[in-house]
């Protein structure tokens, strides 16, 4: 499927520079070094964290791909599992509500992720035979659709400071910042012409990224910075 992809074609499995065996070898290796060394170094919890997240990747969320275009809603669960690892590896509790608000933050973020790239390349997946959201709704109802999602990712990143992550005034105010950032940026969505669409999937797609990694940055230099 992948070397029917203009995006995948090249990549070593489908180009034929590197055989499936070699690459479950060395996958299983890579696996079995992470589990190691997440079981040396923190604990039980993050490492089964850990084995779910490769789980839920290749053996659900693959698969659900190849069977619905709507694999990215399960699918997304993968972005809440790594805050969580880092949580219980630090040592905290799972349930912690700043846990579950961070976790549920990624995956909330993950849907908008996921979708955009799939709606980049959605002739590309329709080519290799993947159910492609292209097929299910016209490019104007995808383009309202990812908006509201967008807008879900800033609405979620402002319930983030209820938690009691951090009492820093200026961590809360960086984090409504990039929120409102955001969800002006996704107004592009709305206001594209039919042949613009792609380039404003893809100018959404490289923002939520950027977003994501802007509201992380924020909250890790909070607590560094709180705690100096």
């Amino acid at each position: 499927m992948d070397a029917l992809m203009e995006r995948t074609r090249s990549r070593p499995i489908p180009s034929g520079r590197v055989q499936p065996r070699q690459a479950l070898w060395f996958a299983a290796i890579l696996i079995a070094l992470g589990a190691w060394t997440l079981f040396l170094g923190t604990n039980l919890l993050a490492l089964g964290l850990g084995l779910l997240a490769v789980l839920w990747y290749n053996g659900i969320y693959t698969y659900l791909k190849k069977k619905s275009a709507f694999a990215v809603v399960p699918g997304s669960v993968i972005g809440s599992i790594p805050p969580a690892v880092g949580w219980v590896a630090g040592g905290g509790d799972l349930l912690d509500p700043q846990a579950i608000i961070i976790a549920f933050f990624f995956f909330i973020w993950q849907m908008p992720h996921f979708w955009l790239l799939l709606l980049i390349h959605g002739e590309d997946y329709e080519k290799a035979g993947f159910p492609s959201l292209t097929r299910v709704f016209s490019t104007q109802q995808l383009a309202r659709i990812t908006f509201v999602w967008i807008l879900a990712t800033a609405v979620t990143c402002l319930l983030i400071p209820l938690f009691d992550i951090s009492n820093s005034y200026l961590v809360n105010l960086g984090l409504l910042l990039c929120a409102l950032w955001l969800a002006f940026s996704a107004v592009k969505l709305l206001r594209t012409e039919t042949d613009g669409y792609r380039f404003a999937f893809g100018f959404a797609f490289r923002k939520i990224n950027i977003y994501a990694l802007l509201v992380i940055s924020i909250l890790s230099l909070g607590k560094l910075f709180g705690t100096l």
